[in-house]
């Protein structure tokens, strides 16, 4: 027996694949199923089921191009309604792996079709459960997401009983297998580990703790944040199908000159830039967007990109294939092509540049005196910024910086300082700045991990921290 989770930081994704006696199973794969296929090949299994959780809203699921490659029927769990072939198992239903047991343990409350699935090892002992969104480490999944008409206090309802009479009687020694770890939106605070214990989760998680149905709806609805925009278009591509990832980089993966490229932004496609943030800002393809692989990549581009938005990319030579395999996984595939020989190549060509520029946290403490027209935007999420902020900094968070109408609230006659949390975000909103216009920057390196050492940048904190 051998369990493996794939976990994709990215996305605070975990995958699984499973292994016993020449047969596997896949629990919860992304939509890039080659990784599957190549551990199958590599240790000689065969690939019998494709396990999935419930209809993913933060990511677009691999099932469908994974059962087509191997074969392998789809397994969701109770009500579950989709638009391809699946094999909806019954509440308590078995499935062999090998010598490996998955019993089918359908907990509604996430979604209607929430499912988790209990192994038993090759002794036929319980050993650890695929909780999907159902039970995270120090968390449960937020009913707000995607179960049609259903209210979240409903779904919560719903939740609740799932825990008590399916999660809780389970031995304290199963190991907790979840689909998501810390970052993940599916949440609303996510421990730092990926996995845990039965036993573990009801001693420290709050969802799991005694309490009333009526308290425990209350717990898990109050203080939800807004999920990301593109959560539901992924559940909807999840339940209805989507292209092959195949014909995603037949279209994708093709070099423009610059006259190509030129050409496709003029018809209307967006650039995307996808190098580092810190690379980015020394110099850039005017009306570029930055969304660089080194951070929440594919997160913040399904936030802030429509879905069937044309793109064109301008990536590090090497890259294309990886920018638009993480675009995918968040169901944007209408990339149209990439400059060849990137940034380079532009530049290189004579074309028109733009650059934002980068200051030190030192340089703002010492305009902070002295300028009249001093504007701080800070980018960081509302909980961020009430836990701690620049005195004097508007709070405009990233994901609002999309619509024309939050943007309009800055005075383009002041020069302005953005920052976020330690320097990835800004940039990204620095350019959003730019392609709304807005040319007097400045983007303050370290973010405000680094302004609030500084003696010379007056810091507000919560009147209880004062206290």
């Amino acid at each position: 027996m051998e369990i493996k989770q794939l976990y994709t930081s990215c996305l605070s994704e975990a995958a699984y694949f499973i292994t016993s006696e020449g047969e596997a199973a896949v629990i919860d794969p992304l939509r890039d199923v080659d990784t599957y296929l190549e551990m199958a090949k590599e240790q000689g299994v065969k690939i019998k089921y494709i396990f999935e959780t419930h209809f993913h809203a933060d990511f677009v699921s691999g099932h469908i191009e994974l059962a087509q490659k191997t074969g392998a029927p789809i397994i969701y769990g109770p009500d579950t309604v989709a638009s391809f072939k699946i094999h909806m198992a019954k509440d308590g239903e078995e499935f062999m792996v090998g010598k490996l047991k998955i019993k089918t343990i359908h907990t509604p409350g996430h979604t209607l079709e929430s499912t988790c699935y209990l192994l038993h090892d090759e002794q036929g002992a319980p050993y650890c459960i695929f909780t999907g969104d159902t039970l995270f480490v120090g968390d449960v999944g937020r009913p707000d997401l995607f179960s049609g008409n259903l209210s979240k206090e409903e779904l919560a309802g719903m939740m609740y009983e799932s825990l008590q009479h399916k999660i809780k009687p389970l031995n304290d020694n199963i190991i907790v297998y979840p689909a998501h770890g810390p970052g993940s939106s599916c949440g609303k605070n996510l421990g730092p580990e990926t996995f845990s214990t039965i036993g573990a989760q009801k001693a420290t998680n709050y969802a799991l703790q005694d309490m009333t149905k009526d308290d425990f709806i209350k717990t898990v609805t109050t203080g939800l944040s807004t999920p990301p925009s593109y959560f539901p278009v992924n559940a909807r591509i999840n339940k209805e199908g989507y292209d092959s990832l195949d014909d995603v980089f037949h279209k994708g993966l093709q070099a423009l000159n610059t006259t190509q490229f030129k050409e496709k932004v003029k018809e209307g496609a967006w650039i995307l830039d996808t190098r580092p943030a810190t690379v980015f800002t020394e110099g850039f393809v005017p009306e570029s967007i930055s969304i660089g692989l080194d951070g929440r990549y594919a997160e913040w581009a399904g936030t802030l990109i429509p879905n069937k938005q044309p793109l064109v990319l301008v990536t590090d030579p090497g890259k294309e294939k990886e920018s638009i395999t993480r675009l995918a996984r968040v169901g944007i595939d209408n990339v149209e092509g990439y400059l060849d020989g990137g940034y380079e190549t532009w530049k290189n060509a004579g074309e028109t540049i733009d650059l934002i520029i980068d200051i030190e946290p030192d340089e703002l403490a010492m305009d902070i005196p002295h300028d009249n027209l001093l504007e701080i935007i800070d980018v960081r999420k509302p909980a961020e910024f009430e836990a701690a902020h620049v005195k004097g900094a508007v709070n405009i968070p990233l994901d609002t910086l999309v619509d024309p109408v939050n943007v309009a609230i800055i005075d383009d006659n002041n020069n302005l300082y953005v920052h976020c949390a330690g320097g990835y975000r800004s940039v990204i909103a620095a350019s959003l700045l730019k392609r709304h216009g807005y040319h007097n920057l400045r983007n303050v390196l370290g973010g405000f991990a680094k302004m609030k050492a500084e003696k010379g940048i007056p810091i507000v904190l919560p009147d209880s921290v004062k206290a």
